[in-house]
């Protein structure tokens, strides 16, 4: 090898090894972006849950939306309850003499008006009872008669004045046993009005529904008979019974929320009794509130929930029920933003009057979805939906 070859292999390793220098620097080059990406990623993820809607879309889909604010809310006490009849608006309606029912006028069930005619009973004690006023009434103007004759008599100095007296004593005897037989014939006043002979009849002391009827045609009834149970039931009680260390929670006056799953329905009074002795039983004692039914719907006997409001405080931040939806099993909102929504998990605390309060994962014045939030939440399952594909 002359010197000139030897020069020329020189210069061709300087290249080759020029050459593998520069290479790795630009195949590295390509995938420069992937640090990009892993920087990235945690974007996305703060993205999760987020939709992008504009205002025509939200209006379109007719979501509402609501400010989380402050409030006053109480917490409640939860028990079980049944609904009974007002016992101030109810009555028992029993036969003032004994006799025969001749007929009755009204079924079981049926609504009816004060003094609406419910039987008629025949008695004989009615009958003797008008004899005896008959006959009072007639003894009466006879002793009436003799004492203003005897008076006169006794004025003029014709008889004695032992007579006159006498006559005077009589009269007053009759008119007590008048007066007497009188009483007798308006204790029958009330429920039962007479009408003639020996024959008498039961009314409606006041407008309500005949709830028990207990008698018949051709049945022989007496004083102690139930007869007819008759209320109004335009208000009823609910009945809760409260352990002792409630009972300084619950008092008169204090509101109650009052619903039924079976109807779903719900219907607010207030505390109108704190019973003073335990039930030997249930050892809890009895609470009454009254309720307004003018519908009929709250029927005795229906069990029931009873929410008793006991401290009051100021929470924080509440929303709308209706603007809590179930997302990933957990309680959620869905939050208005400058693009659409986006999802946040929050903790609740106590619900009352159609308000909940969030104690985590909020904060007041955030615009939530109300109306509408379902349909936020299907689109959210829709996009999870698509993203796993």
């Amino acid at each position: 090898m002359n010197k000139q070859q030897g020069l020329a292999l020189a210069v061709a390793v300087a290249i080759a090894l020029g050459a593998m220098v520069f290479w790795p620097a630009t195949s590295v080059a390509p995938s420069a972006p992937a640090p990009a990406a892993s920087v990235e990623a945690p974007a996305e993820e703060e993205e999760e849950g987020a939709l992008v809607l504009n205002e025509q879309q939200i209006q379109a889909a007719g979501i509402q939306l609501a400010k989380a604010q402050p409030r006053q809310i109480s917490t409640l006490l939860s028990l079980p309850g049944e609904v009974r009849f007002d016992e101030d608006r109810t009555s028992h309606i029993v036969p003032r003499a004994a006799g025969v029912v001749e007929s009755v006028k009204v079924n079981l069930g049926q609504k009816v008006k004060q003094g609406e005619l419910l039987a008629v009973i025949a008695s004989q004690q009615i009958s003797d009872q008008r004899s005896e006023l008959a006959a009072s009434e007639r003894r009466v103007e006879l002793a009436r008669t003799t004492f203003q004759r005897e008076r006169q008599l006794w004025q003029d100095k014709i008889s004695a004045e032992q007579d006159y007296l006498l006559a005077r004593q009589t009269l007053q005897e009759a008119e007590i046993a008048l007066n007497n037989a009188r009483q007798k014939m308006n204790a029958l006043s009330g429920s039962a009005v007479l009408a003639g002979g020996n024959r008498y009849e039961l009314r409606a002391p006041f407008a309500g529904v005949v709830v028990e009827k207990h008698l018949g045609v051709g049945e022989v009834v007496s004083e102690t008979s139930a007869a007819f149970t008759l209320s109004d039931l335009s208000q009823v009680w609910v009945t809760f019974g409260v352990f002792p260390k409630d009972l300084n929670k619950v008092q008169v006056g204090k509101p109650v929320k009052v619903s039924s799953t079976e109807m779903g329905t719900d219907v607010m009074g207030t505390v109108a009794y704190v019973g003073n002795l335990l039930g030997e039983q249930t050892r809890t004692a009895t609470v009454r509130v009254s309720v307004a039914n003018p519908d009929d719907s709250w029927r005795p006997g229906l069990f029931v929930a009873v929410q008793v409001a006991t401290d009051t405080y100021s929470a924080a931040v509440t929303v709308p029920v209706e603007a809590i939806q179930t997302v990933e099993d957990k309680p959620s909102l869905f939050v208005r933003t400058a693009e659409g929504f986006i999802t946040r998990h929050v903790e609740l605390g106590v619900s009352e009057n159609g308000f909940v309060e969030v104690r985590q994962g909020l904060e007041a014045g955030a615009q939530v979805a109300t109306v509408g939030s379902f349909v936020l939440k299907s689109e959210l399952g829709k996009a999870s939906a698509e993203h796993a594909h």
